[in-house]
């Protein structure tokens, strides 16, 4: 039996595959050339352009990197200030996050 996903995470799939089709069209390549320097099948990339959320996510990355799609709206520099900031902001938080335990007094 297929996985079920979120409606919001098929969506969001299928907007990323929209975008990275958008980019190939409009710089005239093939689906064989970029499935080729992205070191994936072509049906592979169809399923990335079809917003497969089955695809895992570091191949729809490898593609929007060989049509030079910038990701998070960031261009390469940023993207390393965008990780730098992410570690620092973990390094404030736990570590690990456990459950409370909440005690209830039953005890009237």
């Amino acid at each position: 039996m297929a996985r079920q996903y979120l409606s919001s995470t098929a969506d969001a799939a299928r907007v990323f595959g929209l975008q990275l089709v958008s980019a190939r069209r409009q710089q005239r390549r093939t689906s064989t050339e970029v499935a080729e320097r992205a070191g994936i099948t072509r049906v592979t990339l169809s399923h990335v352009e079809h917003g497969e959320p089955s695809v895992a996510i570091g191949i729809y990355f490898e593609v929007a990197a060989v049509l030079a799609l910038p990701l998070f709206g960031a261009e390469r520099s940023e993207l390393a200030e965008l990780a730098a900031r992410g570690e620092k902001e973990l390094a404030l938080l736990p570590r690990r996050v456990r459950r409370r335990v909440v005690t209830v007094d039953d005890n009237f």
